[in-house]
């Protein structure tokens, strides 16, 4: 569904202002002034608005359309379907639901919280398996990025990596190749529609995750994404699966639990907080999910 768009570009003689729909179709290449004429007249012929105009005569798409609409207003999200990312993620494609709010109320916690100063890296951990962690880093990174923060996904999970299927990453190194002295800063990828959101999948699966995790190569590449991003969030393997939970949350310095609803123990989540509490790890809170 069209968008109301404002009809402020009248002809390519006249100037455009940075802000306008027709400047930033301009600029990301998506139209030419020989069009911006055939859109002026066929918006006096027809009385549209300047997007609609452009994208009847075929010069755009509805995709375009969101993509200057999201830079406009510096608030990326989506119509559902585009980009092919996974639909659970709701910050993109629901922004103005309830679960999306949650997560900004979640995110405004945590800048009060533990985003402050120096601290920039924070690990996402699930109590038990399947209590939907990946998801919620995903979506918690997402606001991040939509609050304007320079945002990284980092996929640790290097036993059983999502990040790559929810936001249908092509390429084939990660985090692990990083590790392993394979790859470099490179394989952080961009994702589209999103100037302030990255991810670096997990990469090649490898024998030894723990050995990797607790190697110096981890503590450099945790200096090295500190500095070039705002936010820095890892998605971690479960706490119940084994010790990269414990490695990984040691590197960044505090962990947010999450929680399962009419699943998860209070028990197991005390067991966990406290074991991250014996090794420095500062528990920053936890979260009940019902992804």
């Amino acid at each position: 569904m069209n968008q109301p768009i404002a009809s402020d570009l009248v002809s390519p003689f006249n100037p455009v202002r940075e802000s306008s729909i027709g400047h930033l179709l301009l600029d990301i290449g998506k139209i030419t002034f020989a069009d911006v004429e055939e859109i002026v007249r066929k918006q006096k012929e027809t009385g549209m608005r300047f997007g609609e105009a452009a994208q009847s005569l075929g010069l755009i798409t509805e995709a375009d359309i969101q993509l200057v609409l999201a830079r406009q207003f510096d608030y990326s999200y989506l119509q559902p379907g585009l980009a092919n990312f996974a639909p659970e993620l709701v910050t993109i494609y629901q922004p103005f639901s309830e679960q999306a709010e949650i997560l900004r109320t979640i995110r405004s916690q945590l800048m009060l919280r533990w985003f402050t100063g120096a601290r920039k890296t924070l690990a996402i951990v699930s109590v038990n398996s399947g209590d939907g962690s990946s998801l919620f880093a995903a979506n918690l990174a997402v606001v991040f990025s939509q609050l304007g923060e320079q945002t990284l996904l980092v996929d640790a999970n290097l036993r059983t990596p999502r990040q790559h299927k929810i936001f249908n990453l092509s390429g084939k190194q990660g985090l692990s190749d990083i590790l392993g002295g394979r790859a470099d800063l490179d394989a952080i990828a961009e994702v589209d529609y999103f100037d302030k959101l990255s991810v670096l999948q997990a990469g090649t699966l490898p024998p030894n995750p723990q050995e990797l995790i607790s190697r110096r190569t981890f503590d450099a590449f945790n200096t090295s994404v500190s500095k070039l991003f705002d936010i820095v969030i890892y998605d971690v393997p479960t706490f119940s699966v084994g010790a990269d939970a414990l490695g990984i949350a040691a590197k960044a310095g505090g962990v947010l639990l999450l929680a399962c609803k009419d699943r998860t123990r209070y028990a197991d989540i005390k067991a966990a907080a406290d074991q991250f509490s014996r090794i420095g790890v500062e528990v920053v809170g936890s979260v009940m999910v019902d992804f």
